[in-house]
């Protein structure tokens, strides 16, 4: 069951970021990946920072910040 609520957070982190970076989003499989190191990332910084995060919009407002944060450094990295 986490398999399938990690896969729905990531999906729609990816898809929100894409929206939110680009004005569209990357694809199925592109939005998926960016949503889960996104997660990840998120997690850890908001872990980090003393957060926790309970709940599924919390989970995807933790992924959406690190998806955000993903893409802000492949940016710079690739000026």
């Amino acid at each position: 069951m986490k398999i399938i609520i990690m896969i729905i957070v990531g999906v729609s982190a990816g898809y929100l970021s894409g929206l939110i970076w680009k004005g569209r989003g990357f694809g199925f499989i592109g939005n998926l990946l960016l949503g889960i190191c996104g997660a990840l990332i998120g997690g850890f910084l908001f872990n980090l920072a003393g957060f926790r995060m309970y709940g599924i919009i919390a989970q995807i407002i933790s992924a959406l910040t690190g998806a955000l944060l993903l893409l802000w450094l492949i940016s710079r990295i690739k000026k």
